[in-house]
Order: structure tokens, then sequence, then C-alpha cells
């Protein structure tokens, strides 16, 4: 049996106990009762969720005890940070678990109780940047939907707590039962790890509508030339005039958000499509294939047919 403890603070995000629900179905596939879950919390007793529901939970102790340890997000880490008790046992008992998990922005509390140093990590993206400031020991990255670095595993936000999930049960139970539980409970997909949390060019987040409304053109016109005339043309201003715009109110110019724009949607393409590279590159504004890998390779580090291997090996 593996036992799954689940930390819960005062404001807990509820949807984190949802990815319950995958360990469940991970034992009606299996036909065994191979997890087994318990809630816990610094003093025990009722802990209050995000939506002022009240869960019981078994108060932590020197001999509390859990295969995988789960922390559980709050909305705002930054105002609300883990209790002293929970940093303290996790300090004391976290490294003897075989897994320890922050879900969405549970990456706090680990990263507090210090076991993040040096370590790979995401969270939820609103959060990111405050992670990788307060942490800087830490290797943020901020475009996953998972990561796992040793014993220590981080999602992002909200859902993708339930693909961190997905992957201890194939991890534990093997390809075949992940497959099942993800069938039963009618997720879309296995998402790997690698894949993007989607985020759509949230940091540019421009003021104006003019600036708002040029990005939308651009989305939808990817696959033809984009200038900065073509831009400033359709938002009614001189193409000086919406340059010196633009990068106030993004911190980037046209050519270098329009790129990401390009290699955003290229990666969603190539995680969701079977396209050849050829027909990627051309949909998505890039001169052929070798100009798409060279853009991959100076926005992601990565080539893309590593990326799409990936999802065919989570598949």
């Amino acid at each position: 049996m593996h036992r799954i403890g689940y930390v819960l603070s005062d404001g807990f995000q509820m949807l984190a106990l949802g990815t319950q629900a995958v360990f469940e179905c991970a034992n009606l596939v299996s036909d065994s009762a191979f997890y087994a879950i318990e809630n816990f919390s610094a003093e025990g007793g009722g802990v209050a969720t995000s939506l002022g529901l009240s869960i019981p939970t078994r108060a932590l102790a020197r001999g509390s005890q859990a295969d995988t340890w789960i922390l559980a997000g709050v909305n705002d880490p930054v105002a609300s940070p883990a209790p002293p008790g929970v940093l303290r046992f996790l300090r004391r008992r976290g490294l003897l678990a075989r897994r320890v998990a922050g879900v969405c922005t549970g990456a706090f509390v680990l990263a507090e109780a210090g076991l993040l140093a040096g370590r790979r990590a995401t969270t939820h993206w609103a959060y990111a940047r405050d992670l990788r400031e307060r942490f800087d020991d830490i290797h943020v990255e901020d475009d996953r939907i998972f990561v796992v670095d040793g014993p220590f595993w981080t999602s992002a936000g909200m859902t993708a707590g339930l693909d961190l999930a997905l992957a201890m049960v194939e991890q534990d139970l093997g390809h075949e039962v992940a497959r099942s539980v993800a069938r039963k409970l009618v997720m879309p997909q296995h998402r790997s790890g690698g894949q993007s949390q989607h985020s759509e060019m949230l940091d540019l987040a421009p003021k104006s509508d003019r600036i708002q409304n040029a990005l939308a053109f651009a989305r939808r016109n990817l696959a033809r030339p984009l200038s900065v005339e073509d831009l400033a043309g359709e938002v009614n201003l001189s193409p000086r005039q919406f340059s010196r715009v633009f990068t106030a109110e993004t911190g980037q110019s046209p050519a270098k958000a329009i790129e990401a724009l390009r290699l955003e949607a290229a990666r969603l393409m190539i995680e969701q499509s079977s396209h050849p590279m050829e027909v990627i590159a051309r949909e998505t504004g890039f001169r052929d294939r070798r100009h798409l890998r060279e853009a991959f390779l100076r926005g992601f580090g990565t080539p893309p047919q590593a990326v799409r291997r990936s999802v065919r090996e989570a598949g």
C-alpha cells in the first residue's frame, strides 16, 4: 500500500482535493487498494478551504508517515505563507518520503522549507516571478505543466495538479493503468510535464484597447508576414507611434512579441497535432522548418522535435 498524505492550510484551494480522484480511480482500475489517502494539517481538526468549507484533518506529528506528501496551494502564497508547524515537519520528515509534491502554489511551501534549493520547479504562472525573486536558488520553469526533480514534484496551477497525480500513477502502476484512469476521468489527453501552461503571452498584458487589438490581429494572421506597418495600420497609428506605445505597454518590441506569439502557436500545433514540421512552420509564419528550429532553440532551449517526442512518449 502506498500512503499519500495531503497537507492542508487554511484557505487552500479546493481543487487540490480533486487530485485525490486520480488515486481513487487508480485503485478502481487496478482492482486493488494500492493508494491510501489521509488529510493532514499543522494542528489537526477542521481546515477551511478557499470557499469556506471545512475539511477534517489529522495533526502532523513526529510519527506521521506517508510515502508521498502533497502540499495544497493557496490563492495568494505571498500573503498567506505556510504555517510554521508545516515547515518544521517538512524539514524534519520531508526527505524521508519517497516523493514530496507541491500542487500549484504549494511549491512555495516546499521552497520555504528549503527543499527546492538548487532544484528545478514550477508553479502557477501568475506567481512564477514571485517564486523566482524570493528564492533565487530555485530554477523556476514557469511554462511547464509539472516538473519532477528527484523526489520533488511541483505543478502549475489548477488542473495541472491532475496531470501531476496521473504521472505519479504511471510511475507507480504503469502506463496502461494511467491511460485507463485518464479515460475514466474523461481527461482529454495525458499531458507530459514538459508541455506549456499555454499562457498566451500573459507577460505582455497591454493596457490599451489599441495594443490588445493589434495583438489579437497578429494572433489571427500568424501565417502571413506581420510588419510594424501592418500592425500600426490595423489600429490607426503611425509605425513610429505604434512601436513606441507597444514597447511602453508590453516591455517588448513588436518584432520580439510577434516571434513569441509564433513560437507559442507552433508549440501548440506540435503538442496537439500530427502535422509535419514544414506545415507547422508555414502556418505559424516561419520561413521553413530550419527557421522554426532556430527560433525554438533560441526561445525554449530545445528543438521542436524534442517537444513532439516527449508528447508521444507520454501519450
